[in-house]
C-alpha cells in the first residue's frame, strides 16, 4: 500500500527532473515531454513554465508555447516577480509580432511596458520590449524610427551585459540601416550579428527570428550570396540542435527563392508548398501572399501554366501584387499585348530600392517582345542606375543581362556580346544555372547577327542541356525553335526571326497565331510580313509560302 501511495509523487518528480536536465542539455523534444508530464500531474512552477513554453515553441507548437508562457506570466505577476512577468510578456509581445498578430502583439507589450513603469523597475526588460516594437515601426515604413528604438535597446543590452537582447538590437540597427540607405554599415551589423549566432552566443530561442530576418533583408537587397552564405552556416548550427524546428512562416519563402536561384527546383517547390501550408493557416499570415507567389514562380519556369495562374491569384488574394510573374506568364503564353499592358507603367515610377530591379528587368523583356524598344531601354537604364547605389553579384549580373539584351534588340550584337559574358560571369559568381542559361541563349542570337553560327549553336546547345536538367520545359521549346531557323538562308536578306515568320506563314498559321507561337504581338508579326513582302518583292502569303518551299525555308 505504501508503494502504491508514493508512486505518483515520485512520477511527478521523476519527469521534472527529467524535463529539467533535458532543458540543460537542449534535448528540447525530451524536454517538452516530461515537462509537459510534470505539468499534468501538477501545476509547474513559473520557471520551468517557461521552460516548457520555450521547448513548445522550438519544436514548432506555437499555439501551445504562447498558452504556457501567458499562464507563467499571469504567474509571476501573482508573485510578485514584476521583472520576470515583464520579460514573459515581451516574449509574447515579440511571438505574436513574429506571427504577424499585432493586435495581440501591442496588448502584450502593452502590459510589459506597464509594470516597468508602474513599478519603476531598471531592467533588462526595458530593452527586450523595444525590440518589437521597432520590428513593428519596421513594418509599417518608419525605419528612422524603428532605428532609434534598437539603439536605445542595444545600449541597455550592452548596460546590462546581455548577448542576446546585444545581437537582436544589433540585428535590428543593421536592417534599419540599410532601408535608410546607408548600406555598408548596415550589412556589418547584420553579419556581425549572425557571428553571434552561429557561435552560439544566444539561446536558441533567439536564432530563428534574427537568421529569417537576415534572410529577409538580403532578399530586399537581393543579396543572394550573402543569404546563401548565411544559410549554409545556419543549417550546420541546426545539426547540432536535431530537436528544433529550424524553418518556418517567412522564412521558408526565402529559402524556397533560395533554392530557385541555385536550380534547386523541386527542393524550392517543397518549401514554398510548406510556406503556403503554413501561413494561409486562420489567423493568416501576412507573408502567405508571399509565399503563393514563390509557389506560382516555381510553376511558371517549369512550365505549369494552369497551377502558375491558380497560384498568381492566391498571391493576389492574400495582398501579395502578383506581378511581375503574372505578366511573365502571359508572355510565356503569347499574350504579349496583356503583358505588356500589366508592367509598363512601371517605367514611369521612381522609387530607387533594389526590390524593384526584378520588375525592371521583366519589364524590359516583355517591352522587346512587343518590339517597344524606348521603354526597354528606359528600364534597362534604370535598372542600371541602381546598380551604382546597390552593388551585389546578383543585381549586377541582373542589369548586365538586361542591357545585353537591348543592345542586341538595337543591332549592337558585338556590344551585346561583351556585356553578356560580364553577365555570364555574374550568374556564376551567384551560382544561379537557370539565369546562365538564358544569358547564354543571348549570347548565341548575338553570334548568330555576326554571322557566327557554329558558336551560336554551340551556346544554344549548352543552354538547352541546362534547361533540360532544370525541368525548364518552355524554354527547351523556345531553344529547339532558334536552332530549327538558324541562320538567314543565302540569297536573302531576311533576319533570322523574318524567316521563323515566312515559316509559320508557310505552315498556314494567321499572324495570331504567329505571335502566339513566337510570343511577340500582331503588331510585330504584321511589320515582320510587311519586311517579307518587300525584300523578296511578293505580294501575298500564297507566294510567300510557295517561295518558302522553293528555298528549304518551310
Amino acid at each position: 500500500m505504501h508503494a502504491t501511495t508514493e508512486e505518483p509523487t515520485t512520477t511527478t518528480s521523476d519527469a521534472l527532473l527529467r524535463g529539467r536536465a533535458a532543458v540543460e542539455r537542449r534535448a528540447w523534444r525530451d524536454a517538452h515531454h516530461w515537462l509537459s508530464a510534470a505539468d499534468r500531474d501538477a501545476p509547474l512552477d513559473p520557471v520551468d513554465l517557461e521552460s516548457l513554453a520555450t521547448a513548445a515553441y522550438l519544436t514548432g507548437l506555437d499555439g501551445e508555447s504562447a498558452e504556457l508562457r501567458a499562464r507563467a506570466q499571469q504567474e509571476f505577476s501573482r508573485r510578485g516577480d514584476v521583472e520576470r512577468a515583464a520579460m514573459a510578456a515581451v516574449w509574447l509581445g515579440f511571438q505574436f509580432t513574429m506571427a504577424g498578430d499585432a493586435v495581440r502583439s501591442e496588448g502584450w507589450l502593452a502590459r510589459a511596458q506597464r509594470l516597468l513603469d508602474d513599478h519603476a523597475l531598471d531592467s533588462v526588460a526595458s530593452g527586450y520590449v523595444k525590440i518589437p516594437s521597432g520590428i513593428r515601426r519596421s513594418f509599417s515604413g518608419d525605419p528612422a524610427g524603428a532605428l532609434t528604438l534598437f539603439m536605445e535597446a542595444l545600449a541597455i543590452g550592452q548596460r546590462f551585459g546581455d548577448a542576446q537582447l546585444t545581437t537582436m538590437a544589433r540585428h535590428g540597427q543593421g536592417r534599419s540601416l540599410v532601408t535608410l540607405g546607408q548600406v555598408t554599415e548596415g550589412l556589418r551589423l547584420l553579419d556581425e550579428a549572425m557571428i553571434a549566432v552561429t557561435a552560439g552566443e544566444i539561446p536558441p530561442i533567439a536564432v530563428a527570428p534574427v537568421y529569417c530576418s537576415m534572410l529577409d533583408s538580403c532578399h530586399e537587397m537581393l543579396d543572394w550570396r550573402r543569404a546563401q552564405e548565411w544559410t549554409d552556416e545556419v543549417t550546420r548550427w541546426y545539426a547540432t540542435q536535431p530537436d528544433l524546428l529550424p524553418f518556418r512562416g517567412q522564412c521558408l519563402v526565402h529559402r524556397a527563392a533560395i533554392m530557385q536561384v541555385q536550380g534547386a527546383w523541386p527542393d524550392a517547390l517543397d518549401q514554398a508548398g510548406l510556406a503556403c501550408e503554413m501561413l494561409a493557416k486562420p489567423p493568416v499570415h501576412p507573408a502567405a501572399g508571399s509565399a503563393f507567389y514563390q509557389q506560382a514562380e516555381l510553376h511558371r519556369l517549369r512550365g505549369d501554366f494552369d497551377k502558375a495562374a491558380d497560384c498568381y491569384r492566391l498571391s493576389s488574394e492574400h495582398g501579395r501584387s502578383p506581378q511581375p510573374g503574372l505578366a511573365l506568364l502571359r508572355l510565356a503564353q503569347g499574350q504579349v499585348d496583356v503583358a505588356a499592358a500589366a508592367v509598363r507603367h512601371v517605367v514611369e515610377g521612381r522609387n530607387a530600392r533594389p526590390a524593384r530591379a526584378e520588375i525592371l528587368a521583366a519589364c524590359a523583356e516583355i517591352m522587346l517582345a512587343a518590339n517597344e524598344l524606348p521603354l526597354a531601354h528606359i528600364a534597362a537604364d534604370r535598372l542600371a542606375s541602381l546598380l551604382a547605389n546597390y552593388e551585389t553579384p546578383f543585381l549586377r549580373a541582373l542589369s548586365n543581362s538586361t542591357g545585353g539584351a537591348v543592345l542586341l534588340a538595337e543591332g549592337d550584337a558585338g556590344g551585346a556580346i561583351e556585356v553578356l559574358r560580364d553577365a555570364e560571369a555574374s550568374w556564376a559568381e551567384v551560382g544561379a544555372p537557370y539565369e546562365m542559361a538564358r544569358v547564354r541563349v543571348l549570347i548565341g542570337l548575338a553570334n548568330r547577327a555576326l554571322g557566327d553560327e557554329e558558336t551560336a549553336l554551340l551556346e544554344l546547345a549548352a543552354a538547352r542541356d541546362c534547361f533540360e536538367r532544370l525541368g525548364a520545359r518552355t524554354d527547351v521549346q523556345r531553344v529547339v525553335q532558334l536552332v530549327e531557323a538558324r541562320t538567314v538562308r543565302r540569297g536573302t536578306n531576311l533576319t533570322s526571326r523574318e524567316c521563323e515568320v515566312l515559316s509559320l506563314i508557310a505552315a498556314g498559321k494567321t499572324n495570331r497565331a504567329i505571335a502566339q507561337s513566337l510570343r511577340i504581338s500582331e503588331k510585330t508579326v504584321a511589320r515582320h510580313v510587311a519586311n517579307i513582302f518587300t525584300k523578296l518583292d511578293l505580294s501575298n502569303r500564297a507566294a510567300a509560302t510557295a517561295y518558302a518551299y522553293k528555298h528549304d525555308l518551310a
